[in-house]
């Protein structure tokens, strides 16, 4: 195998085929990490400023220590890691669906996984995050029996481009209320990452449900393109 790109490990999975690739990119001279399923890239390590933002912005929201974190989506761990950057948070549930991808990172194959594996502070919880809030298509993660201060997802491309049809029922009025109720404390923040433009449609309904929302473009320089590129980041406040 060329030096330049080596597979770490392949597995099929009720989702499709599953792959993690290392290989290193001549245009930016660095070694890249990226996470496939089948043909369709879930994540790769070389634009990330989104997904740590997206941590940052909704821990922004929140005063007081010991916080109580949930994640949706484990991925390469950027948004797990942002998370316990910061001193504030006592606690750190990551849900993530596909036991490959805690795997991955439990045997170090992952750069940060090692760092998510061995801090106190955070538990990888195997289960499909959205039938936490009555939208999954498979067993829910153990989040354990208190609700939480934030809860950030970062799991489908986009409220309108979902992985999975079940996913869709968390985009819709009855499944924010619910994980409104069922995952947050008052005054709590949900964030949630999308690979769209922001969407006035889906901030309206986050304005619904939620004390206040708005949709944060991150911005960051696409060298590839020659221009900068954007991901979306929602973030919305329950009410105190």
């Amino acid at each position: 195998m060329s030096a330049r790109f080596q597979e770490l490990d392949w597995r099929p999975t009720p989702l499709g085929e599953l792959s993690l690739r290392r290989r290193y990119d001549p245009f930016f001279r660095t070694e890249v990490h990226e996470i496939k399923l089948d043909d369709e890239f879930l994540m790769s390590s070389l634009f990330t400023a989104a997904e740590v933002e997206m941590a940052r912005l909704a821990l922004a929201e929140l005063d007081g220590t010991d916080l109580r974190v949930a994640v949706g989506g484990l991925g390469l761990g950027y948004t797990a890691h942002t998370v316990l950057e910061s001193e504030a948070v006592g606690t750190l549930v990551v849900a993530e669906a596909l036991a490959e991808v805690i795997d991955w990172h439990c045997q170090g194959l992952i750069p940060s996984g090692r760092d998510l594996v061995r801090d106190p502070r955070c538990r990888l919880a195997h289960g499909d995050f959205f039938a936490a809030v009555g939208a999954g298509s498979g067993p829910a993660p153990d989040l354990g029996p208190e609700p939480f201060h934030a809860v950030i997802v970062d799991i489908d491309h986009s409220p309108r481009h979902v992985l999975h049809p079940a996913h869709a029922g968390l985009y819709t009025a009855e499944g924010l209320r619910r994980l409104r109720d069922d995952l947050l404390l008052p005054g709590g923040v949900f964030a949630l990452w999308s690979d769209d433009a922001p969407d006035e449609e889906f901030t309206g309904l986050l304005e619904e449900v939620f004390a206040r929302a708005r949709a944060e473009v991150v911005s960051f320089p696409n060298p590839l393109q020659e221009r900068d590129s954007s991901n979306t980041v929602y973030i919305a406040t329950a009410a105190q």
